[in-house]
């Protein structure tokens, strides 16, 4: 019994591998587009037979993780597997699935036959001339002819070989044609052909099974890494008393190795690729170390910071670094865990490079929880790092922060380019108090800032933005609503009416030397001048320095009214100007310190 099932399954095996695969295309309806990554639903239709069939859909992504595909099929079709190839090859799949490439190659067949026809008789012609040539040779050497047979003879010849001459010359006229004709076939099939690979490289084989013949659907979704978005606004204002419009746009790229053509579009700040399994403390053991000197190299510190936290993990640095997360026992010959950098593959080398203090968070997956998501690739483990990217990651803001997805009912085309494609997602109003801002000890011109309250409601994402102020585009700016404040500040420009200068006061400074001590005196003037037409409100800031060495001993003299944080050494002012009005503010602070020693930041 065993021996009949096995030969039974050896000939279902053999039947189902000699059928012909079914080649069909999918077509894109939409796509989800997250930070890294996009979300693809395509739809591909094919006629199947009874029984089992394989299906080859071309047209699907370059690269594609495999374990988020998802193929929706009727119910009376069962999908016994899939797998994702990008190198998959048959004698079938020119001929079956384009028929304009197929046309073209029949029509270079039937000229290739019409060809050799017209060669068959062009040489059959040609040795009929020459045959005609030898016999009037030997007509000539026969003295046996009187003159009237011989002008016979002659005319005959002359007659004939005209004849045979003319139809060669037609044939070579034909001929040249025909090259022509297959000439410009061959350019076409050269052209459908660089179309057809340059659509896509990627493939889903499925093997399907159905008890009846019929045409059918199939759904196609799956996640792939070559797409992002990020958002990026307008700001507009005619004037300070006026509301900003806000155009909310995103920048779109993709390198699918598809084009998106009439897609629908969403966009989401969410990370589908994150990991959403919830941390669990371990026992934290100390354990002695060496301390970090001045000019130490610290490259392995990335590294070295692993090893300890993982129970089983290796790391060998002998040679080439390796990091080995199952023991060197591992029955696979290659147990080198994967090493990914903020959602990149990368390998142990580039970790290596990365200094300890630059890591926002590390992540170890194990066994099938890195094979679920990184597949075959992730088999030995995966070291997942994530390195810090701008101030936020530097400072510990506790916030809840939900997904914003933007659903656009106006259909897109994205190109498969890599090149950014401006999408418009929303127009706003945003109601906004403005003021002024100055630093003058850091920039001598006065800053345009729109407050604006309940900002959360408008669900704006951190991204740069384009100021055009009162008609004129005046610079970039950028907006980053991931904070704890009530009012987000966005900063419109540069106002040159306004005209602030800041200037040392020569008699009111010096140095004097007492006893074993240094005295330093600094006096400033700080005047700001409204040259607009309406009257202005400014948020004024300036400095005295701080010390905390008990030798350096620091006096503010004179703080011209301002409201002062000796925590900081701030000094701010809140000033109206009414237009053309100018005001001017005093500063002066004493320094003092022991005469040997030198302060460099004075």
């Amino acid at each position: 019994m065993k021996k009949i099932l096995v030969f039974v399954l050896l000939c279902f095996s053999a039947i189902t591998f000699a059928q012909k695969p079914i080649f069909t295309s999918a077509k894109i309806k939409s796509a989800t587009v997250y930070s890294n990554s996009a979300e693809l639903l395509q739809s591909a239709a094919v006629t199947l037979p009874s029984g089992t069939s394989e299906i080859v859909i071309k047209n699907v992504a370059d690269y594609v993780n495999e374990n988020t595909i998802q193929i929706g099929a009727p119910a009376n079709v069962t999908v016994l597997s899939v797998q994702f190839t990008r190198n998959f090859i048959s004698e079938y799949e020119i001929d079956e699935s384009n028929p304009m490439i197929k046309k073209v190659r029949d029509s270079i067949v039937l000229i290739e036959k019409e060809m050799g026809k017209i060669a068959n008789e062009k040489v059959s012609y040609s040795k009929t001339i020459d045959l005609l040539d030898k016999n009037q040779n030997v007509a000539g050497q026969n003295s046996g002819l009187n003159v009237t047979e011989l002008i016979k003879l002659v005319d005959y010849y002359r007659a004939k070989r005209n004849e045979l001459s003319n139809l060669v010359d037609t044939l070579i006229e034909k001929e040249k044609k025909l090259k022509d004709k297959l000439s410009k076939l061959n350019s076409k099939l050269e052209l459908n052909t660089q179309k057809q690979e340059k659509s896509s490289q990627g493939k889903l084989v499925l093997q399907v099974m159905t008890d009846v013949a019929s045409s059918v659907n199939l759904d196609i979704n799956y996640l792939t890494n070559n797409a992002s978005w990020s958002p990026f606004y307008d700001l507009r204002a005619d004037n300070i008393n006026s509301p900003i419009n806000l155009m909310y746009k995103a920048k779109v790229v993709q390198n699918t190795g598809i084009d998106w053509k009439k897609v629908k579009l969403t966009l989401s700040s969410g990370n589908p690729n994150q990991n959403n399994k919830a941390p669990i403390l371990q026992a934290w053991f100390l354990r002695y170390g060496y301390p970090r000197t001045y000019g130490y190299n610290n490259s392995n510190a990335a590294i070295n910071s692993l090893q300890g936290k993982v129970s089983g993990m290796e790391i060998n640095q002998q040679t080439d670094t390796k990091i080995v997360l199952r023991g060197s026992r591992s029955i696979s010959e290659n147990n080198q865990a994967l090493v990914v950098i903020d959602g990149v593959i990368s390998d142990a080398r580039t970790l290596q490079s990365i200094d300890s203090s630059h890591i926002k968070s590390t992540e170890v997956l194990k066994g099938a929880q890195g094979a679920a998501l990184y597949g075959e690739q992730g088999v030995n483990g995966v070291i997942i790092v994530t390195t810090k990217n701008g101030l936020d990651d530097y400072t510990e803001i506790t916030e809840n922060q939900l997904n914003v997805s933007f659903d656009i009912d106006i259909p897109y085309d994205i190109l498969s380019n890599g090149k950014a494609h401006s999408v418009a997602l929303k127009d706003l109003k945003l109601p906004a108090t403005y003021k002024y801002y100055a630093v003058p000890k850091a920039e001598k011109e006065a800053f345009l800032l729109a407050e604006i309250s309940e900002y959360s409601k408008f669900n704006l994402l951190p991204g740069e933005a384009n100021i055009i102020f009162e008609g004129m585009y005046v610079g970039k700016t950028m907006i980053n609503p991931n904070q704890t404040s009530d009012t987000l500040n966005l900063s419109m420009g540069r106002d040159k009416k306004i005209a602030i200068k800041r200037e040392k006061i020569a008699d009111k400074s010096g140095t004097k030397f007492l006893s074993g001590h240094k005295e330093q005196t600094f006096t400033y003037d700080i005047t700001v001048k409204n040259n607009k037409k309406e009257a202005i409100e400014m948020l004024l800031k300036d400095q005295y320095p701080i010390s905390t060495d008990k030798e350096i001993t620091i006096e503010l003299l004179d703080n011209g009214k301002a409201k002062v944080n000796a925590e900081t050494g701030i000094l701010t002012w809140d000033v109206k100007l009414n237009a053309g009005e100018t005001k001017k503010f005093r500063i002066s602070y004493k320094v003092k310190y022991p005469k040997d020693k030198f302060i460099d930041n004075l």
